[in-house]
């Protein structure tokens, strides 16, 4: 309604509340005058059909007696006369209110089932009852809300305030999400006047293009969006039961839908009960948000799953955020559509801090480079939930290998650099959607290198690293682990991000053949993790000390294996070299005679770390005096002691 509109209907509504309260104070006028020759009044006047009065009797179906019941506790807080009217009605001049008593003994058509707490007044807590020694003689009140609805007034309810808020305006949906929209508001519009209407759930990791197809589908049902997050709702069951009674008042009250967000629903059998038990008590229309698909009960639920924005709506989004005239920017924007899966208001954000940063520059490396690292700090904030994020720090120079083991690497690089121009480009895609995952398995003794190699290619092409330890992912729960790996593999589809899964052998191993229940379900486990690094859009890598407890089925599956060494004499001379920085002092250490410790890459570098700090620590640059010592610290660690030929000749006697 336009301004005009909304004044009349004020207006309108106003003349036909105190129309209602006019005939209800007569009746008490009537009631109180006890002479018994006046005659009890009829009421002459019609109530507007679209008052709010008239509404609240539709909506609650309240009967004659009960809207004049309802209009007397109106009374109470709309004119003043009503406290003595009542007190002298009910011939006690300390009852300054209305009760059951004084209601069925003044009012037309009375019944006691008005009083009952199934009835109207009571169930949707349009009334409340005060302390009193008898029900019909207790303190009647019209509910705060109701009161200011009668008057034309609309808030939500402020025992909802907090928990449930207004759905705020997302940015415009891309198409795919608009034709999303269209069609939960169709489900939703056909199961209009059902016994039972279906529950809508929207799945997927986008909490912000869910949230906004949920607004969009309502708009076009004409409702109002509510949100109610799940970790918000109270444990009691009385208290989550008066919740979502006070909500299914207020959804028809203001013409509402909610939206119960279970984005962050951990899956324990408290949140589980408990969002069971919303989804089967409320009664109004509900479409709920979740990562993870939430099992049919005894309501139906709807699916819909909702993915990122198409890379040709990206594309367009970037466009649009960007605000430039750029000759080059098509391609910086096929560079960032190709590797990070952004939302709209990722996108949005990630432009607003590049212009930010940018200024008036016109450098396109700058340009480049911030857009690229915002879109990375965008990528990170679920991540960062699931995983530890390495900050990779190694270099080819810090890496020392056989040749074919660095050009395998090298290879893996270049498959992930240039994914999009051979998959899309050049058609790979197209023949055929499996096994275009890039996935790699590391193997190797502990210290050889595996976590470095992977920093070393997070450092080459300037992608995040995270590392998952797949032991802690292992559940022996059924479903679990799946959902486990699921989270991560969703989480980390954003920005393309590096995934390091450390100890495979927790996972894998010969498990081909399957003798019990138990081998079966970590044939799933395995199976589900290999089908998501096949089809994930960045680089998954798997490490095991233990290459040989792998089966050799699985193994088939994975693009690339890459053996790590226990480094030879050679390689740990080369590693020697290279692991102590320029900037470090040193005095008569020789790389061939450390080279004779047969130690891995990583304890050569606790060696010459500790070594450096004792160095330190007595003001002195390092000599093999220090390395000596940090090396016999190291064995007792590894319980491994030195042998005399290992050490000859790195101290004199």
């Amino acid at each position: 309604m336009n301004a005009v509109s909304v004044q009349n209907w004020q207006k309108a509504n106003q003349e036909s509340l105190m129309v209602a309260l006019t005939q209800v104070r007569q009746v008490l006028e009537w009631k109180a005058s006890q002479d018994g020759q006046t005659p009890r009044p009829i009421a002459t006047s019609e109530l507007s059909d679209n008052s709010s009065l008239q509404q609240i009797c539709r909506i609650f179906g309240l009967s004659t007696f009960e809207r004049d019941l309802l209009m007397i506790c109106a009374g109470m807080e709309l004119d003043a006369s009503f406290a003595s009217l009542c007190a002298q009605a009910q011939g006690d001049s300390q009852k300054l209110y209305p009760t059951f008593s004084l209601a069925l003994s003044s009012l037309d058509n009375p019944h006691w089932n008005a009083l009952t707490p199934t009835a109207p007044l009571r169930h949707w807590r349009l009334i409340e009852i005060g302390s009193g020694s008898a029900l019909t003689q207790s303190p009647l009140r019209i509910d705060e809300r109701i009161l200011h609805y009668l008057v034309g007034v609309q808030h939500l309810d402020e025992r909802l305030m907090g928990i449930i808020e207004p759905l705020k305006e997302e940015n415009q949906l891309v198409p795919s999400h608009q034709q999303l929209a269209e069609q939960l508001a169709e489900t939703l519009s056909q199961s209009a006047g059902n016994d039972i209407v279906p529950a809508v759930q929207l799945c997927g990791e986008d909490t912000s293009s869910k949230r906004a197809i949920a607004l969009s589908a309502c708009k076009i049902l004409g409702l109002d969006a509510h949100l109610l997050s799940a970790d918000h709702l109270p444990s009691n069951r009385n208290e989550l039961s008066q919740l979502l009674r006070l909500w299914d008042r207020e959804a028809v009250l203001c013409n509402s839908a909610l939206v119960l967000n279970c984005d962050e629903v951990d899956g324990s059998d408290r949140d589980g009960n408990v969002v069971a038990h919303i989804i089967e008590q409320i009664n109004s229309p509900l479409i709920i948000t979740t990562r993870d698909r939430i099992s049919q009960r005894q309501r139906p639920l709807v699916n819909f799953e909702v993915s990122k924005p198409t890379n040709s709506e990206q594309y367009l989004l970037w466009e649009e955020a960007l605000v430039m005239e750029r000759e080059e920017l098509p391609e910086i924007i096929e560079h960032l559509v190709g590797q990070f899966n952004l939302n709209a208001p990722a996108i949005a954000a990630a432009c607003a801090s590049t212009l930010g940063q940018m200024g008036l520059s016109e450098d396109y490396d700058q340009l480049n480079n911030t857009l690229w690292e915002a879109c990375r700090a965008q990528a990170r904030p679920r991540m960062e939930d699931l995983a530890q994020r390495i900050e990779p720090s190694a270099s080819w120079e810090d890496l020392v290998l056989p040749e074919m083991q660095s050009q395998t690497l090298k290879a893996v690089i270049a498959h992930v650099r240039q994914r999009v121009k051979v998959y899309e480009g050049w058609g790979f895609a197209k023949k055929g959607g499996r096994g275009l995952g890039i996935s790699a398995l590391f193997a190797g003794p502990s210290g050889t290198g595996k976590t470095t190699a992977a920093e070393v290619m997070a450092q080459e092409l300037n992608l995040d690293l995270y590392r998952i330890d797949l032991s802690s992912v292992v559940s022996k729960y059924i479903g679990e682990t799946e959902k486990n790996l699921r989270r991560v593999f969703d989480a980390a589809e954003t920005g393309g991000a590096i995934l390091l899964f450390d100890e495979a052998d927790a996972l894998f191993g010969k498990r081909s053949d399957v003798k019990d229940s138990h081998d079966r379900h970590a044939n799933i486990e395995v199976s589900y993790l290999l089908q998501r690094m096949e089809a994930y859009g960045g680089l998954a890598i798997l490490t095991t000390n233990l290459k040989g407890a792998l089966d050799s089925a699985f193994l088939r599956r994975i693009r690339f294996v890459v053996q790590f060494p226990f480094p030879d004499v050679t390689q740990r001379a080369e590693i020697w070299r290279r692991i102590f920085p320029k900037e470090m002092p040193l005095e008569g250490v020789d790389v061939n005679k450390l080279a004779k410790l047969s130690v891995s890459g990583g304890n050569i570098r606790n060696i010459a770390m500790n070594a450096a700090f004792l160095a330190a620590d007595s003001n002195e640059a390092v000599t093999m005096k220090h390395l000596l010592n940090a090396a016999r610290s190291e064995s007792m660690k590894m319980e491994k002691p030195l042998t005399d030929t290992e050490v000859k000749g790195w101290i004199s006697p």
